[in-house]
């Protein structure tokens, strides 16, 4: 099946090089299509100068959403079965991308997300990281009535039919929990399974005490708006 793996991009040019070539010796069958989200640094150029990917250059910083969002759009335009979202910073494993677009693939599921807890892994996140991943896993569960371990995973494949869900919506901001309801709304089957998380090789993470604490209330309310929302 024709597969496009979408990898949003801000300001990672110090991993992105070595991100693509790991995908390509994994998958080589995969195509690639870095959506370079309005970057300051090279991370475009670089990304070009491997010429394993297709670059989607943004004029201005969407944000994780409207990155994704655009990937998924030239996913659908270009008549994929599958896309694959993964990040520029080399914290998913590539070695796991075989079993993430099978899972897919055979019908098993309509998406499919890389969890690093629906079995034990050496992945050991931070005190607020971690309390945000449970917070959210119980609310999806309250909300829609599925357990899902690891609701903030960005590595996750999707069928084509969801492409054309996301092609015309996904959500802005802090997306990954959002999605994972508006597609149960929308009766689609999701499924875990197991991924390694890689530790970040370059910069830092942006998440902070205080940006957990916003994260969670904010998309708390995306949560409900999507649960009493009309999603047809």
């Amino acid at each position: 099946m024709k597969s496009l793996v979408i990898i949003p991009a801000f300001n990672e040019e110090k991993s992105i090089d070595r991100v693509l070539h790991s995908i390509k010796r994994w998958s080589p069958e995969v195509d690639i299509c870095v959506v370079n989200d309005g970057s300051t640094d090279g991370t475009s150029r670089v990304a070009k100068a491997t010429g394993l990917a297709h670059v989607v250059d943004l004029p201005v910083n969407l944000g994780i959403g409207g990155a994704v969002q655009t990937g998924y759009l030239y996913a659908y335009q270009n008549h994929y079965d599958i896309a694959i979202q993964i990040d520029a910073d080399g914290q998913h494993d590539p070695a796991d991308l075989r079993n993430v677009i099978e899972t897919v693939a055979s019908g098993e599921a309509d998406c499919c997300v890389g969890s690093r807890f629906v079995e034990h892994t050496e992945y050991i996140p931070s005190f607020f990281r971690g309390a945000g991943i449970r917070f959210f896993s119980w609310m999806i569960r309250m909300t829609v009535g599925k357990r899902i371990f690891d609701p903030t995973s960005g590595f996750r494949a999707v069928n084509r039919q969801v492409i054309e869900v996301f092609a015309n919506y996904y959500p802005d901001d802090y997306p990954e929990v959002e999605a994972l309801v508006l597609l149960s709304r929308k009766g689609f089957i999701t499924k875990e399974i197991s991924v390694k998380m890689q530790t970040r090789a370059e910069g830092k993470s942006s998440i902070t005490p205080l940006k957990s604490i916003y994260y969670m209330i904010k998309v708390s309310l995306a949560v409900v708006m999507t649960r009493i929302r009309n999603v047809s």
